[in-house]
């Protein structure tokens, strides 16, 4: 049995793994920041935040990356141009309303259904892990084929404010709660914008409407019986949803000193 578990990681690990990087959002509550930028193009240390990003995916190996645009498509699309110059494949995907976060993936679905593929909200700041989260959704598939995707989690300290996940003993998702009261809390966990998801899960999504992996995709699946899972970021890991004026300050703050101890790092 244990060999044949390895057997199926090495497979599962064969398959090409492609990005999404959602960076369609307008950013109203960064406010003048955002007038003439898209959310994910504020600038952090000197190179905008979706800068940030495609260098993390870089360093962990993910050259295939897709992106959608909306609010000022033509700051993104500038500067990055097709990727070539940092060694990336970028593939745009122009969204004339906004199609949400499940339906921007449904909108690529050529692109992405050769395999697994990775999900990444725009406005996320992070060092995570990408490899360990890799590594506990193949273990998953391979015991629970059927299992749909496996959202990194984090601890929150306003959960009455975010929608917060349940998780049993083996990190399958048990429940999902949007904005609880506070007799109503029962985690901290909350969904930390990066997920791993299986192709056949594109096929739960509508073409052409408007649609969120939180509020209509991940718990229709639950609903559903569809295996969901759960894996909190380990501690140390930088994440921050930069989604306001106070965490975009946060973020100039804390990430020069994150990104220069990383860099004195040996390997």
């Amino acid at each position: 049995m244990e060999t044949y578990r390895t057997e199926e990681i090495a497979r599962w690990a064969a398959r090409p793994l492609k990005a999404l990087v959602l960076a369609a959002g307008e950013g109203t509550r960064l406010r003048p920041l955002t007038l003439n930028l898209p959310k994910a193009m504020v600038p952090v240390d000197g190179q905008p935040l979706l800068a940030h990003t495609m260098a993390w995916l870089a360093r962990h190996g993910i050259r295939d990356v897709a992106i959608n645009l909306h609010h000022c498509p033509e700051v993104i699309t500038d500067f990055f141009g097709d990727g070539s110059a940092s060694g990336m494949r970028i593939t745009y995907s122009y969204e004339d309303r906004l199609l949400g976060t499940a339906g921007a993936a449904r909108r690529l679905a050529g692109f992405l259904r050769d395999g697994p593929f990775l999900v990444v909200y725009g406005d996320v700041l992070t060092d995570l892990n990408l490899a360990a989260l890799l590594d506990f959704h193949r273990e998953r598939t391979v015991i629970e084929p059927g299992a749909a995707a496996t959202l990194a989690l984090y601890q929150v300290p306003n959960p009455t404010e975010v929608g917060l996940v349940g998780l049993d003993g083996n990190g399958r998702i048990t429940r999902f709660q949007e904005k609880p009261r506070p007799e109503e809390v029962f985690t901290d966990l909350a969904n930390a914008g990066v997920l791993v998801a299986e192709p056949a899960m594109l096929d739960q999504i509508p073409d052409g409407r408007f649609s969120d992996f939180g509020l209509d995709v991940l718990p229709k699946l639950l609903a559903a019986g569809v295996p969901l899972y759960g894996w909190p970021i380990p501690d140390g890991t930088y994440l921050l949803d930069i989604g306001s004026h106070e965490k975009y300050m946060q973020a100039q703050r804390e990430w020069p000193m994150r990104a220069r101890r990383r860099q004195e790092v040996p390997g």
